[in-house]
């Protein structure tokens, strides 16, 4: 039976046992213990973060951050909108309402010049968002010296999704640490994993622990349980911050293994008609946690869905570039967008290819001869 190739999976190493059997031999097992504190400690060793809280998931850790920046029902909040729904889905559990800016094409992220029109725009008009949300991209950086400026001058608060790209950089700085509160992600697709997990990250003191508060379901100093605000049940727990720990200590080899996924992809296929690449813009330094390619289906032979169900009858997985999140069922007919035409045609055209760090050279080689056969094969019947 053909072994299937998948998109991204967890990649243990030698030290996350050994954490986690730490925490059972001492019985931390609850959500503290002394693998939070040092997984927090070292995460910020690792970025150059101020601060930092481990939580559930990216997406608790989202929607912490924006509680803490203060956002209320009926409260605007700019987002990417070529991203995966957790980004948005928080804003609407504060009642808040997405308005989406489009990608640019050096990076796929944010493009500061509609961030910046947009801002003037509804400057002029009084109505200001309460924060804008940056995503970061399948390991690559927004362009982010430009969208901090905007939002410094309407002293509007940026926050940074990097859920996707930890170890990447921005002018030699981790993206997440340029905004009033940074996000990341360590499910298990992502190049670290927990199994599940998140960070927030920020300078501000006061902000970190008001989330690890609230992450505690918002406990008072009392002997008994007591309650003056709303809280969730957020935090790690110290066995899958063992996992964390052990994590970190690889993640620059991980992304060694991505590029180097990338930079094989990149060679046998990049002379391909029709094929081009997610391109590494010159600001920055991009893990290729996932790599990504766009193909045009005159040149190619073939359009992005044929290619991805040729490549899973083969085991093959592959995944559609993010569906943008204007065109989502759930925020289509009731949210704004600003641009929104390079996010729909990198949607159209965009294919994430197997890119663990895991991989074999084999594996690798199965993708790329199942591609080239798929040109070979359907340029002289496509038209």
């Amino acid at each position: 039976m053909t072994k299937p190739i998948l998109l991204s999976t967890p990649h243990m190493g030698d030290r996350e046992l050994e954490f986690v059997l730490e925490a059972f031999d001492t019985n931390w097992i609850a959500p503290v213990g002394p693998h939070i504190d040092a997984f927090e400690q070292e995460f910020c060793q690792v970025t150059g973060a101020g601060y930092a809280a481990a939580v559930s998931s990216g997406t608790a850790a989202l929607h912490l951050a924006l509680r803490l920046i203060g956002v209320e029902s009926g409260d605007e909040v700019f987002c990417s909108t070529l991203t995966f729904a957790a980004t948005a889905n928080p804003i609407t559990y504060l009642g808040a309402k997405p308005v989406f800016i489009d990608s640019d094409r050096t990076s796929w992220n944010m493009n500061p010049d509609l961030l910046r029109e947009a801002l003037d725009k509804h400057a002029h008009i009084g109505k200001l968002p309460k924060a804008v949300v940056v995503v970061h991209l399948y390991g690559q950086s927004a362009d982010i010296n430009p969208i901090v400026e905007a939002c410094h001058q309407y002293e509007v608060p940026l926050i940074e999704d990097a859920a996707e790209s930890l170890g990447a950089t921005y002018k030699g700085r981790s993206p997440g640490t340029f905004g009033r509160i940074g996000i990341f992600s360590f499910n298990g697709n992502k190049i670290i994993t927990t199994s599940g997990g998140g960070m927030l990250v920020s300078d501000d003191a006061q902000l970190v622990a008001k989330a690890r508060f609230l992450a505690t379901q918002a406990r008072d100093p009392a002997p008994h349980y007591q309650h003056s605000e709303i809280g969730y049940n957020y935090r790690l727990s110290n066995v899958l911050a063992g996992i964390g720990r052990g994590q970190l200590r690889v993640l620059n080899e991980r992304v060694t293994a991505r590029r180097h996924n990338y930079e094989i992809y990149a060679c046998a296929l990049g002379n391909l008609p029709g094929i081009e690449f997610m391109p590494e813009a010159t600001f920055g330094y991009a893990t290729r946690w996932l790599t990504c390619l766009t193909i045009d289906p005159k040149a190619f032979g073939a359009d992005r869905e044929q290619v991805r169900l040729a490549l899973a009858l083969e085991q093959i997985e592959t995944r559609p570039v993010w569906k943008p999140l204007h065109l989502q069922p759930v925020f289509a007919e009731c949210c704004e967008c600003i641009g929104g035409e390079v996010a729909e045609d990198l949607f159209a055209r965009g294919l994430c290819l197997p890119s663990g760090s895991n991989l074999t050279t084999e594996d690798l080689d199965r993708v790329i001869q199942a591609i080239a056969a798929i040109s070979s094969d359907t340029r002289k019947i496509y038209f």
